[in-house]
């Protein structure tokens, strides 16, 4: 999904007087059994992890993924609904009843082509084969993990609500979350968490970027190359006179405007004037109004394409996300657990590995770095996730924990590697721990949730949401491909 953290940033730094240690108000006895919780189910939540890893389904394909991390929900005790928001991979695990509903979301996608095995050095496992380049694989098991610990003090009457985790597929591609908020999954919830593996970590304050992503095809008439090209109409005269007019465009955009395309069809043979061709783009800002904005303007240089080149074009919006809303009081009670939990501590074999890599990948020999960072001046970057529409639905926190070396490439065969082994582990671990130990405060104190929930209604106020997404189920440009670079 991203640039080295688990999502992108908007631009500037945050520059605030913050006291999160009086955001952890839970019951430290509470948080001391979640964490001895997750400990116990340490080895099981690593083979979860090791399986989705080695499954390495990517969007919408994972079916093996989804069914061990189901499967073991159920074991655990909760109510597990598969096959939600007309996606076979995506379900809901809930336990409890009553107010509050805490939501916690979980990934599991791969992405093509990104194999690797467990080692310090690019060498797939299968050439060609998708790997998990943005850490998916511990991504669910982690927050699994969790909602887990807070069922047992639920099912201990230490705590009162209800825990719902949310087995979201296909966030590499279509944004399957974005389905489930719109079939009305998320309605009853009070407070959403989630986190992603990073080369850092830190309860974000910063944003993401919104995106829209969509495919332009143009259709002509086909002819003979040589012996009667003044019969036929190029399709792909189209396409490259779009593409001219997109790259001309870059000069007279905002800075913060990201634009990006593949051609995926272009004829078959030069001595056939092609019919038919198509390109897969998307464009960011970081705000959904500067997307919106932009977009529009695609959409005329398509049509001034399809006319300059005699051919008809067509764009299909695949779907798309909001930037990230980012709840302060809520990033105070991740960092008060973050800072409570302290820094992940690494063995001298995984500093080696991970130093192992950075020189293997060009990058300065730093190593691994678990200290929590504070929650002012985190930096910008590039990055989009479906998990921003979830945040512009119901409140939302999110954290990011090191699962990798600093600077490490993402969407890259490092990341894989590091999430088939003990750093990638390490980083699971701690999130859940981090995850639960907040969701201990959310439980057990509705002054908390009541400010979460007051700053998330002054910040949406008069907003009216609309997903990015056409009617009916998600669709992939092909049944092989998934939104490589988020």
């Amino acid at each position: 999904m991203r640039l080295r953290r688990s999502y992108g940033v908007v631009l500037g730094t945050v520059s605030l007087v913050l006291t999160s240690a009086a955001f952890a108000t839970g019951d430290i006895k509470k948080k001391e059994e979640v964490v001895a919780s997750i400990e116990k189910q340490r080895s099981e939540l690593i083979k979860l992890s090791d399986q989705v890893w080695s499954f390495a389904e990517t969007a919408l394909l994972e079916t093996k993924s989804s069914k061990v991390l189901a499967d073991h929900a159920e074991k655990q005790g909760f109510k597990v609904e598969r096959g939600v928001a007309g996606m076979p991979t995506a379900f809901v695990a809930s336990f409890g009843e009553g107010r509050p509903v805490i939501a916690i979301l979980g990934e599991f996608d791969a992405l093509p082509g990104l194999s690797q095995k467990a080692t310090t050095v690019k060498e797939p496992l299968e050439s060609g084969a998708p790997g998990h380049g943005c850490g998916h694989n511990l991504f669910g098991p982690g927050s699994l993990g969790a909602a887990t610990a807070i069922k047992e003090l639920i099912q201990a009457g230490k705590l009162k609500g209800t825990i719902r985790f949310y087995g979201t597929p296909a966030e590499e591609a279509v944004g399957g979350k974005i389905y489930m908020a719109r079939d009305g999954l998320f309605k009853d919830v009070d407070v959403c968490l989630a986190w992603h593996p990073a080369d850092e970590t830190l309860a974000d304050t910063t944003s993401s970027q919104a995106l829209v992503d969509f495919i332009v095809e143009f259709h002509g008439k086909a002819a003979h190359a040589a012996h009667d090209p003044w019969n036929g109409r190029s399709a792909v005269d189209g396409l490259e006179l779009f593409t001219h007019g997109l790259n001309m465009m870059r000069e007279h955009v905002k800075p913060s405007v990201r634009m990006h395309y593949v051609i995926q069809e272009g004829g078959l043979v030069p001595n056939i004037v092609p019919e038919y061709a198509k390109l897969w783009c998307w464009v960011r800002d970081w705000k959904r109004t500067g997307v919106d904005d932009v977009f529009e303007r695609v959409k005329k240089i398509a049509e001034g394409a399809a006319l300059m080149a005699g051919v008809e074009s067509k764009i299909t919006v695949l779907g798309g996300d909001y930037e990230m809303l980012v709840n302060m009081t809520g990033a105070k009670v991740l960092n008060a657990n973050l800072t409570w939990l302290g820094p992940i501590e690494y063995s001298k074999e995984e500093q080696d590995f991970a130093r192992a890599i950075q020189r293997a990948t060009g990058m300065a020999e730093k190593g691994l770095n678990g200290t929590p960072k504070p929650l002012e001046g985190q930096e910008a970057e590039g990055g989009s996730t479906d998990v921003g529409d979830i945040s512009w639905i119901i409140p939302t926190l999110h954290v990011s924990v090191t699962t990798a070396p600093q600077d490490t490439p993402w969407h890259a065969w490092p990341v894989v590697a590091c999430g088939g082994m003990s750093i990638g582990h390490k980083g699971m671990i701690h999130a859940a721990k981090t995850l639960a130990a907040t969701m201990v405060d959310l439980f057990e104190d509705p002054k908390i949730r009541e400010a979460i929930q007051a700053e998330f209604k002054e910040q949406t106020k008069g907003l009216v949401y609309k997903a990015y997404i056409p009617g009916g189920p998600p669709i992939l440009p092909s049944s092989d491909q998934a939104r490589t670079a988020q």
